[in-house]
């Protein structure tokens, strides 16, 4: 069974940062495209980054500059460092697993339960 489990949300302040983690279990990491998508508040769901099991990465334009996405293959684990948060970047955030290289959510297979980021300004 596959799990994927963010943590590291939360209320900050524009200007501050955060770093989200994924801790996936039940599939071979190493060999899945890990994402991150996001829903704003009556919004739709939207791509935020991907890092491809080659290391392959893609940022939306929105967050490029701003955010990192990493992963640790030996942890089963991928992040978002998220820096110069502003108040746009509220919203529900979402880890997902796929087998391709997509900014689609249609893509990814499996997803997580969803961790808040609140930015106030």
């Amino acid at each position: 069974q596959v799990q994927l489990v963010e943590s590291g949300g939360g209320l900050v302040q524009a200007g501050d940062s955060l770093r989200l983690s994924c801790a996936a279990s039940g599939l071979t990491f190493s060999r899945s495209t890990m994402g991150w998508f996001r829903q704003p508040p009556g919004k739709e769901r939207e791509f935020v980054a991907y890092v491809a099991w080659t290391g392959g990465i893609t940022y939306s334009q929105s967050v490029k500059g701003r955010f990192t996405i990493s992963r640790d293959n030996t942890e089963n684990t991928v992040y978002l460092q998220m820096n110069s948060l502003k108040p746009e970047d509220t919203a529900v955030y979402y880890c997902a697993a796929g087998r391709t290289y997509s900014v689609s959510r249609r893509n990814y297979e499996y997803w997580g339960q969803g961790t808040q980021v609140t930015v106030s300004s």
